[in-house]
């Protein structure tokens, strides 16, 4: 989607809420509609680069209301525990990271609030090129070989 802030920077998050549901945070868990959503820990716990930083997650399997399962991490330690009740307007959507404390998106109603349906995209399917920034940059292509992720070239999402 393009952010509502600016209408042309791209942004790839999932989509979580659509228009009318409620979604909040209560003690680290998400409720949509008022019904928890299931969470199942997995044995994968990397760290996760946030900015500058490198963050110690648990990585759970959620399962969405429809039968969706996909991978989120919180962090270990700080995660987000309690929000307020976010409801979603008519002919908006409410997007959320699978990185959820590191990921700028509804929750941050000044800069990307709740998703107009004009501003929806489409569907990611594929991650076409991965370089960590935090290495170096594309521009220093005699960097590449340290900084270009290989193992995420053409995956599948």
């Amino acid at each position: 989607f393009k952010t509502p802030a600016d209408n042309r920077t791209d942004y790839i998050k999932r989509l979580i809420g659509l228009p009318d549901d409620t979604i909040q945070f209560i003690n680290g868990d998400l409720y949509i509609n008022e019904q928890k959503t299931k969470r199942e820990p997995t044995i994968i716990n990397e760290k996760i680069r946030c900015g500058n930083f490198l963050l110690e997650t648990n990585t759970y399997i959620e399962t969405l209301p429809n039968g969706f399962e996909h991978i989120v991490a919180y962090k270990k330690k700080g995660s987000l525990q309690n929000s307020k009740i976010f409801s979603v307007p008519d002919n908006h959507y409410f997007l959320l990271g699978d990185n959820r404390d590191c990921s700028k998106d509804s929750r941050y109603l000044d800069s990307v609030g709740y998703v107009n349906n004009l501003n929806l995209v489409g569907e990611a399917r594929l991650i076409f090129f991965s370089n960590d920034s935090n290495i170096s940059s594309l521009l220093k292509f005699w960097n590449l070989s340290k900084s270009f992720r290989l193992e995420r070239l053409f995956k599948k999402l």
